[in-house]
């Protein structure tokens, strides 16, 4: 059996004026799985995991493809048994108690599950009524929500004419029509347009804010690090790290960094350069500027500004980085900067 890395930690304090807000969601769990296993096959694509997500948190769920993300999902919304292991949502085991556990929870796939030949309006219903809520309550959430998300005002147009991000927007609208108290995000900002991004952000910090507990999956691991209380990071079924972001980039201190800008900019042969500098392990190009991964910033900004003497340019801005939240995935998984940091499997 692999032993948990389960470590626990408060989470920020809530508002407690929310209509999402369960008086009794303080004293329990919101999530708790143990020793989940599911197999496909000669495949196990989860690997005895345990974690639990307390009521009021927000849990950012990240991995590479194939790493046991999508699958844990189906678990824990009652989509795919798991082969052995338990989990519950606020206390109801979701293979025993599939509708009660269910009501408590909305679910936002990352494609959208929105119907184009029906109206905002009519998929905002239609989502309203598979949950069993009353017309003048499904009415009233409805219009709420569509003028949160900004689509009232096409709330009468069919779903056909919208844009990607106004699709999205209505399908996040669709999985909160039952007021969840947790809430399971999958990719809720991939590939979006600015403006439907920064809606659907403040809405997630909205949902925050007024104690929804939300269960994110994100390609966008700074979307994690700026909206998440915990980080787990799974990787071929199997949870490697599980802590609140900042705990996490403190097991990797030595994966630091110094951002450079040259006044001439960024020859070709620079990169190779910098690379070949006393105590740098590695160097990436990041617009116009050199990123220098090291355990030693001091000797390295040295060695830096004698580069540029040398090389008779200057300096024009030097920062020294701390490890980010990518950093402890790539050291975490295995993988290669860029090569297919994902929350879809």
């Amino acid at each position: 059996m692999h032993a948990p890395p389960v470590v626990f930690r408060k989470v920020r304090a809530r508002s407690s004026n929310s209509c999402f807000k369960n008086p009794h969601d303080d004293d329990m769990q919101a999530i708790e799985v143990s020793h989940l296993i599911k197999r496909f096959g000669t495949l196990t694509a989860v690997n005895d995991i345990t974690f639990s997500v307390a009521a009021g948190e927000t849990f950012g769920f990240l991995g590479p493809n194939g790493a046991g993300k999508t699958t844990t999902i189906r678990i824990l919304t009652g989509i795919s048994p798991p082969n052995s292991g338990q989990a519950t949502i606020f206390g109801h085991d979701i293979m025993r108690e599939t509708v009660a556990a269910r009501q408590s929870m909305g679910i936002v796939s990352e494609t959208s599950n929105v119907y184009t030949d029906l109206t905002g309006w009519q998929n905002m219903m239609l989502a309203a009524q598979l949950y069993r809520i009353g017309r003048s309550e499904r009415e009233k959430n409805a219009s709420e929500l569509l003028k949160r998300f900004e689509l009232y005002e096409r709330r009468n147009d069919k779903v056909h004419g919208f844009s990607k991000g106004m699709k999205r927007r209505l399908t996040i609208a669709m999985g909160l029509v039952n007021s969840p108290r947790l809430l399971f995000l999958d990719e809720p900002t991939s590939g979006l347009d600015v403006e439907s991004n920064l809606i659907i952000r403040q809405m997630i910090s909205d949902l925050i804010t007024g104690g929804v507990t939300v269960f994110l999956t994100t390609h966008n691991i700074e979307e994690a690090n700026i909206l998440c209380d915990r980080v787990a990071i799974i990787d071929k079924g199997v949870i490697a790290a599980i802590d609140a972001p900042e705990q996490l980039k403190k097991t990797i201190q030595s994966v630091q960094s110094i951002e450079v800008a040259f006044l001439d900019g960024t020859s070709p042969t620079r990169l190779d350069e910098l690379r070949a500098l006393p105590m740098v392990n590695d160097a990436r190009k990041e617009g116009d500027k050199f990123k220098l991964f090291t355990e030693d910033p001091s000797q390295v900004i040295d060695a830096v500004m004698a580069y540029a003497h040398d090389h008779h340019t200057r300096v024009i801005s030097i920062t020294t980085l701390g490890p980010s939240l990518e950093d402890v995935f790539v050291r975490l998984t295995g993988l290669q900067r860029g090569g297919g940091i994902s929350a879809i499997d």
